[in-house]
């Protein structure tokens, strides 16, 4: 299903929370959804799902508007802090799920199985929801999101209190969802942003400051590049100075004399590496390493989101 998110202003009290805020999420799509701590993600969500209302604009969904109820049945979502029923077995909570979501009363028993072997809740199926773990918990959320097979699927946080190997398996199962449903994915753990979603926005301060793929993110962040470099040139050698006279660069800076490393910093826009592999196969300076520092997406975060 298409969502559309059409210039979305909403305020708590005096405070404006979104400040006009559109985006479009396209079927089989897994969005990243980024943001400091009360940049908007959570508040953004919940209209989506229709959980809050907003004070002006219009979420749209497969051509219905969220203000008519008709989108609910279509959306899972697993909230950030999880509500759960604490003391409910897993398979009961999961059959409660189950009813409220629609589902036929003769199709419960089997997708209850069905997502209990999904999200890898077998042996805990029995289990009263407070006695397990935290990660488990979370399964379970995820589990009951998906229990009534929606066709968007809204995850805030949804890898939360997950072990490393438990972390992979849902970044799989995400994944794999994803094929064949809308996704909107928010986690503050970049790396796996980088490894589950096709594309990513940024919010701060309610408003939309990126929109793009991981790397599309990087390169419109890029300034000056940057290369460490390593070479084996006899003392004398005047290595530096010659460098620096290279059109392209801005700078040079030791590293290690003895080693021979160092770093060059090209004026914005401009690489140095050809240049630079020129000079030295012309004065015969062998090149041990010539490597690029390239922009990551936590550098990307900071310089949208600091200010």
């Amino acid at each position: 299903m298409n969502i559309e998110i059409k210039n979305v202003n909403k305020f708590y009290g005096y405070q404006k929370v979104l400040d006009d805020v559109s985006f479009e999420v396209i079927p089989g799509e897994i969005l990243g959804f980024l943001g400091p701590n009360g940049a908007g993600k959570t508040t953004t969500m919940k209209i989506i799902t229709g959980y809050i209302g907003m004070d002006s604009g219009d979420v749209v969904i497969d051509g219905k508007s969220v203000k008519t109820g008709e989108t609910k049945s279509s959306i899972g979502y697993l909230p950030e802090n999880n509500p759960l029923y604490l003391d409910m077995p897993v398979v009961d909570y999961l059959r409660f799920s189950a009813k409220l979501q629609g589902v036929e009363k003769g199709k419960i028993e089997n997708k209850v199985r069905e997502m209990i072997k999904l999200t890898g809740l077998n042996k805990e199926k029995h289990k009263l929801i407070g006695e397990l773990s935290k990660g488990f918990r979370q399964r379970v959320g995820l589990a009951q999101a998906l229990i009534h097979d929606p066709e968007i699927l809204i995850l805030d946080e949804p890898t939360t209190g997950l072990d490393p190997n438990q972390i992979i398996e849902i970044r799989e199962l995400i994944k794999e969802l994803g094929k064949e449903k809308t996704v909107i994915l928010s986690t503050h753990i970049l790396p796996e942003v980088e490894a589950t979603c096709d594309r990513i926005l940024i919010i701060n301060k309610g408003k939309i400051v990126a929109n793009g793929t991981s790397k599309d993110l990087r390169q419109q962040a890029e300034g000056n590049s940057l290369l460490k470099i390593k070479l084996e040139v006899p003392e004398n050698e005047t290595v530096l100075e010659k460098i620096k006279e290279l059109p392209s660069v801005e700078d040079v800076s030791v590293v290690n004399n003895e080693t021979g490393r160092f770093d060059v910093k090209s004026f914005k826009g401009l690489r140095s590496n050809r240049e630079i592999f020129d000079l030295c196969a012309k004065n015969n300076w062998p090149i041990v390493e010539m490597i690029p520092i390239e922009t990551k997406l936590e550098d990307v975060f900071r310089d949208l989101t600091m200010n």
